[in-house]
């Protein structure tokens, strides 16, 4: 959801405070002003708290973080919102520790959003190609400057054979309906040596229809891991949806159908040609 011009300028003054689980604007605003922003904030789970001691909006978890992210791409997660969350700065770190990204290492970002994950990979000194569907994010991915390429994209849409080889890495938060998709298509972005590393809908780890079963037991068989993250894991952003973490690593002749892996299938030729 886009924050109304009115409201992203006050919250982006400098005067206002943004610290811990707090947001406060220390001057007056038009009443209009006040009643866009003050919806805006409690859409993200913050509440006036209009104790003289206090006198802000109070949130039930550390905001300044999160919100700073949603400020610098101009839009936010409101409580009803079951689409883009942002991944959590802690998160993020764990995701691309888990990875091992090296400096040098080629990495796909496949559901970039605001940029979360390239900064961070983008300060281990990996080499970024990104992809986000909104058009307005991709943009902002641009102008940060963090990434190789970026597309602005359906990442269910992109053909792995058109690049020439695949990524030592692939980091991910794709979207939680329909995650295990776009985590089929990433791993035919994989050298077979790399590792793929996703947050996921903590369904993965329960869910019994023969797609997700099967990929438990590929998950198993090249000795990845899914594991639960705390349930708190994306409360900064108002939600207390339930995720996991996917391990996934590659090996030279191993079950995955990486880039690698459809690159030794022979070609069909094209009868018809002339």
């Amino acid at each position: 959801m886009r924050f109304h011009p009115d409201v992203l300028a006050t919250l982006t003054d400098p005067r206002t405070e943004i610290r811990g689980d707090l947001v406060r604007v220390p001057f007056e605003l038009d009443r209009d002003t006040y009643e866009r922003m003050n919806q805006t904030l409690k859409d993200m789970g913050g509440r006036w708290d209009g104790r003289k001691a206090v006198r802000a909006h109070v949130f039930p978890h550390r905001i300044e973080e999160y919100l700073r992210q949603c400020l610098a791409a101009g839009e936010f997660s409101s409580r009803y919102d079951t689409g883009w969350f942002p991944t959590p700065p802690a998160l993020a770190l764990q995701v691309c520790d888990l990875a091992g990204i090296r400096a040098g290492d080629t990495v796909l970002e496949p559901s970039a959003g605001s940029g979360a994950l390239t900064a961070e990979i983008a300060r281990r000194g990996g080499v970024i190609d990104a992809v986000e569907s909104d058009e307005f994010r991709a943009d902002m991915l641009r102008q940060q400057g963090d990434c190789r390429r970026v597309y602005a994209a359906d990442f269910l849409g992109l053909d792995p054979m058109e690049y020439e080889e695949g990524f030592d890495r692939v980091v991910m938060n794709p979207p939680f309906t329909g995650g295990l998709d776009h985590i089929l298509h990433a791993i035919q972005f994989m050298k077979d040596d790399g590792v793929l590393v996703s947050i996921m809908s903590a369904g993965l780890m329960s869910w019994i229809d023969r797609k997700t079963v099967e990929f438990r037991d590929a998950v198993e068989e090249v000795g990845g891991e899914i594991e639960p993250l705390p349930d708190d894991s994306f409360a900064v952003c108002g939600t207390n949806v339930r995720t996991c973490l996917l391990f996934l690593p590659g090996y030279a002749g191993g079950p995955l159908r990486t880039h690698d892996w459809l690159m030794r299938q022979p070609r069909q030729l094209d009868l018809f040609a002339t």
